[in-house]
C-alpha cells in the first residue's frame, strides 16, 4: 500500500493528484502545516520535516514532482508519460520539473513572509518573489498560444499536475490575478478534470495556510 503524507493543498497535492488520475489505492496521513513544526513527531518518520513523504514499499521519496515521475513510471507510462524515445520527452521532463523549480519555488516565499512570518516585515521580498512568479508564468501563456489543450499538446500529463499544482497555489495567494488569458482557460480545464476533484475532495475541507 502506497502512504502518502499530506498537508492540505500543499505540495503534496501534486502526489495526491497523480494518485487519482493513476486510480491507486493510497492510505493519506493529514499533517498541519507545516509539520515540522506543528507535529514534531513527524520528524521521526521524515527528518527533514516536510511534505509530501510517499512510501511504497523500501521506496520512500520526499520530492513533489519526483513523486509525480516515479508513480507515472511505475503505474501509467503510456497514458501520462512521454516515453524516451518520444520527441517531445525533453520538453515532458522540462514541464514536470518547471512547475516546482521555477512556478512554486518563488511562491513559497510570498506563503512564508505573508501567511507564515508576516510580523517579519519582509513583504517587500513576497512582492519581488510574486512579480517573479507572474514574469515565469508568461511561458506558460506562450505554450499555449497555438492553441493546445495542455501542455504537451492534447494529451494531458504529468507536467500537467506539475504546473497545474503551481496554479492551485497561485489561486489560493491570490496571486491568480496575474493569469493571462490562456493561463486562465488553462487553470480552468485543469480544475475540471474528475480527478483533481476527487483529490480535492480527499482533503479536508478548510486550509492549513
Amino acid at each position: 500500500m502506497i502512504t502518502l503524507y499530506h498537508c492540505t493543498d500543499a505540495r503534496s497535492f501534486r502526489a495526491l493528484w497523480a494518485l487519482h488520475e493513476i486510480g491507486l489505492d493510497y492510505d493519506l496521513k493529514m499533517l498541519p502545516f507545516p509539520p515540522r513544526w506543528h507535529d514534531k513527531a513527524y520528524l521521526a518518520i521524515n527528518p527533514l520535516g516536510t511534505i509530501p513523504f510517499l512510501t511504497d514499499g523500501d521506496t520512500v521519496m520526499s520530492e513533489s514532482a519526483a513523486i509525480v515521475e516515479y508513480l507515472i513510471a511505475r503505474h501509467a507510462p503510456e497514458r501520462l508519460g512521454v516515453a524516451v524515445a518520444d520527441a517531445q520527452y525533453g520538453a515532458y521532463c522540462n514541464w514536470l520539473h518547471f512547475g516546482e523549480a521555477t512556478l512554486t519555488f518563488p511562491q513559497t516565499l510570498v506563503l512564508r513572509y505573508t501567511r507564515l512570518e508576516p510580523d517579519r516585515g519582509l513583504d517587500g521580498v513576497a512582492q519581488d518573489y510574486a512579480r517573479w512568479f507572474h514574469v515565469r508564468l508568461r511561458h506558460v501563456e506562450r505554450a499555449l498560444a497555438d492553441g493546445r489543450a495542455w501542455l504537451l499538446g492534447e494529451r494531458f500529463t504529468g507536467a500537467d499536475i506539475s504546473v497545474g499544482y503551481a496554479l492551485l497555489l497561485a489561486r489560493n495567494l491570490k496571486l491568480d490575478d496575474g493569469f493571462e488569458p490562456l493561463t486562465s482557460a488553462y487553470w480552468q480545464r485543469l480544475a475540471a478534470r474528475p480527478a483533481y476533484l476527487a483529490a480535492r475532495a480527499a482533503q479536508p475541507k478548510t486550509r492549513e495556510f
